[in-house]
């Protein structure tokens, strides 16, 4: 009986050492520290009438209306933002969230120095009363890639690509 609690006693030493090594090695390693950056001139809007991702030919209480919400987002510091992530707070004319249960409304990939443009496709469910209001936009990414990446416009789909293209006025 005794040889089998020295064993197990060990074993189990032995295991916690194994856990306790794994712990310090994870912990020592490099990672990317999330970076704020500052959101300004935002906009709501619904999507064009031409864009596909209005779906016209979808005006049923059960399908969604199309918005863009446009800003533009700053880098104060030297060196590129990576899957930086768009957060806002969107109400309707009640004062209930647009999209329960979401903050996160869409990703902007990788933001260099200095200012740049956005645009995000909302999906917003049919028959939500507007008009919408939003408060709480902030953007945040990493300091390296935390996203697998395979090519330079991967981070947005094409009708994001679309959209960010699209001349707002």
């Amino acid at each position: 009986m005794q040889t089998r609690r020295a064993v197990s006693s060990g074993f189990g030493l032995a295991l916690a050492g194994m856990a306790l090594a794994l712990l310090v090695l994870l912990g020592s390693a490099p990672g990317a520290w999330a970076a704020g950056l500052t959101v300004h001139d935002v906009s709501l809007d619904p999507c064009p009438a031409e864009d596909i991702g209005a779906q016209p030919q979808l005006k049923r209480p059960s399908g969604a209306s199309c918005f863009v919400l446009r800003g533009s987002v700053e880098n104060p510091g030297r060196k590129t933002v990576f899957d930086t992530d768009v957060f806002a707070q969107i109400l309707d004319a009640s004062g209930e969230p647009v999209l329960q249960n979401r903050a996160r409304v869409g990703s902007i990939g990788d933001v260099e120095q200095g200012r740049s443009t956005f645009a995000l496709r909302l999906a917003v469910p049919a028959g939500t009363p507007g008009p919408f209001t939003f408060s709480n936009v902030k953007a945040r990414g990493f300091s390296a890639p935390v996203r697998t990446r395979a090519g330079e416009f991967d981070d947005l789909l094409p009708l994001e690509q679309a959209v960010a293209e699209a001349d707002p006025a």
